[in-house]
């Protein structure tokens, strides 16, 4: 490697050719980084799943899907709220979520460089399915008679985001991670995306049969009340 190649791999990133002149080292290490946000989706689980005990009327797996969409709340408007707005000083900048964004990075480096397609998606997502998140979790603790529309709403939004992340990384021959390195790429590019592949598809098969048969109720109630007329 000559001493130009030499300075342009300054980074942890991939492709090592990449160029990131602003780039600073985090002094937050992997363990702090994950232990933040796993320990604060887990407060925000705990919650939630407290909350909807008290209401006596929801089951178990209603009571999970209000848990991930608390989960998505928090991750939604507060994580990808923060890339949206700072991701032209990412590289550079030492605040916490910053160095969260830059240690995700090394799984996919389409986030320390301000990549066109992931600025557009995240701000598409904090600023509609994080709020709409919180909003699905209000509903159906009030039982809203919109709560499985938003729920169909909401999971659609997220399954058309992650398989664009996915398709649009495909095309590019995956060269924004180390490929086949078992926490860069399996656990964060891969692991972490695909629960947002996986659950909506569950929630969307949920909300639909659920919207079926409120349709189907009343389509019958239609059919009987022109019976008796």
């Amino acid at each position: 490697m000559d001493a130009s190649s030499a300075k342009r791999a300054l980074h942890p990133y991939w492709p090592r050719d990449l160029v990131i002149p602003s780039y600073v080292e985090n002094d937050r290490s992997m363990s702090e980084i994950l232990g933040f946000l796993f320990s604060v989706s887990g407060v925000f689980l705990l919650v939630t799943w407290l909350i909807t005990g008290t209401t006596g009327r929801l089951g178990m797996w209603r009571r999970l899907a209000m848990c991930w969409f608390a989960v998505c709340g928090f991750i939604h408007s507060v994580i990808e709220g923060w890339f949206s707005l700072y991701h032209n000083s990412l590289p550079g900048d030492q605040s916490f979520l910053s160095q969260l964004w830059k240690e995700y990075s090394k799984g996919d480096s389409r986030y320390v460089i301000a990549d066109n397609f992931t600025v557009c998606m995240e701000t598409v997502t904090a600023c509609l399915w994080g709020p709409f998140s919180f909003w699905a979790v209000y509903s159906f603790l009030t039982n809203k008679p919109y709560r499985f529309v938003l729920q169909l709403i909401i999971s659609l939004g997220q399954l058309y985001g992650a398989v664009l992340y996915f398709f649009t990384e495909h095309r590019d021959g995956y060269a924004h991670s180390e490929l086949g390195h078992p926490v860069y790429f399996w656990f964060y590019f891969v692991f972490m995306n695909v629960l947002w592949i996986v659950i909506p598809l569950a929630l969307i098969m949920d909300a639909w049969r659920q919207l079926s048969a409120a349709q189907t109720h009343t389509d019958t109630s239609k059919t009987q009340k022109n019976k008796k007329h």
